[in-house]
């Protein structure tokens, strides 16, 4: 009787054996698992051990020893699934606190606005910011429409526009850099001398004390904030000449530093080695001379809002974070004046 038991005790064993080993040979050979496949696969391992227990392990202590493993099991899975729950609510919490703020605009803020852009997602790790470099003119109707958080502006709202019902919250002031290529000899000029040469009353290098050569007049887009900018202070609203219409700071820039002969107006903030900028009646650009106000060629950096509209909770820590005393050094560093 004993010598039976034992026989079929070797034999349930060794089907388990095999069994065990024929599903150990299919994990090898298939893909890494899911968190899901591997909980499926713990059950059946366990039901399967359940099984073959029952059938062939009939001495009472190792029954008692398989009940003690499966409750061992079965608290393990129940660890296992409140871990897994903890992970889906801790993942739904995260996205509750994230959120996205899209601003849109001016191009000549780009350097402003990207490196604010980065502290901010550095200070308030889940949310995200995204900037559209359209121009003042596109920025301030795609607030206007609703298509962005806050529209980005290098001129002063107009009266027509705050009576649509849009609010400016100035940001910083910004030099606009009359610029010409760094082998042009002129290095100087005042604002009456650029009007006439965007006007086209002077065309010739030689008449002010350049080379003899064409000037080559480029500038920005209609319903750029920059040209409007620049215009409205030289007295040359559409009156200017221009050889190139570009649409943005960094096209205007690209042009000058490959054409000796051309001129220029860019945002101080975006001016590179590549061209050189002018002083404007013996005054350098310089974050210095924009704050005292001895550069004369200088315009807002504008954020653009709804009236009375309330901001998403994203975008309205944005707004707080680049208004405040904080973001100071942030638009420092990018060349141009905070007004805080």
């Amino acid at each position: 009787m004993c010598r039976r038991r034992e026989k079929r005790e070797r034999e349930g064993a060794g089907e388990a054996l095999k069994v065990q080993e024929q599903m150990a040979s299919g994990k090898e050979k298939s893909l890494p698992l899911t968190f899901f496949e591997t909980l499926h696969q713990f059950y059946m391992d366990t039901i399967t051990d359940l099984m073959f227990r029952n059938q062939y392990i009939t001495v009472p202590k190792r029954e008692r020893k398989a009940k003690e493993n499966f409750k061992m099991k079965k608290i393990l899975t129940l660890a296992l699934a409140a871990v897994l729950a903890v992970s889906v609510l801790a993942g739904c919490s995260s996205q509750q606190k994230g959120g996205n703020v899209s601003t849109d605009g001016s191009t000549s803020m780009e350097e402003v606005i990207g490196v604010l852009g980065e502290a901010f997602q550095e200070k308030y790790s889940g949310l995200t910011f995204t900037y559209n470099p359209t121009g003042s003119g596109s920025g301030i109707q795609a607030v206007k429409e609703g298509r962005c958080d806050i529209g980005l502006s290098s001129r002063s709202l107009k009266e027509e526009e705050k009576a649509d019902g849009l609010k400016e919250t100035v940001l910083a002031s910004d030099g606009i850099a009359v610029i010409v290529n760094p082998k042009n000899k002129v290095s100087d000029l005042d604002v009456e001398t650029i009007a006439k040469i965007y006007t086209g009353e002077i065309t010739n290098w030689s008449e002010v004390g350049g080379n003899d050569a064409e000037i080559v007049v480029i500038g920005r887009e209609a319903g750029s904030g920059t040209r409007d900018g620049f215009e409205s202070i030289t007295g040359t609203e559409d009156a200017c000449k221009y050889r190139q219409e570009l649409t943005s700071t960094g096209d205007v820039i690209t042009t000058v530093s490959q054409n000796p002969d051309a001129i220029g107006y860019a945002s101080l903030a975006a001016v590179n080695d590549g061209v050189k900028a002018l002083s404007v009646g013996g005054v350098s650009p310089s974050e210095a001379t924009v704050k005292d106000g001895s550069y004369s060629i200088q315009r807002p950096f504008v954020l653009v809002t709804k009236e009375g509209a309330e901001l998403s909770d994203a975008a309205q820590k944005f707004f707080d974070f680049v208004t405040s005393d904080e973001a100071a050094p942030f638009i420092s560093q990018a060349g141009a004046v905070p007004v805080n």
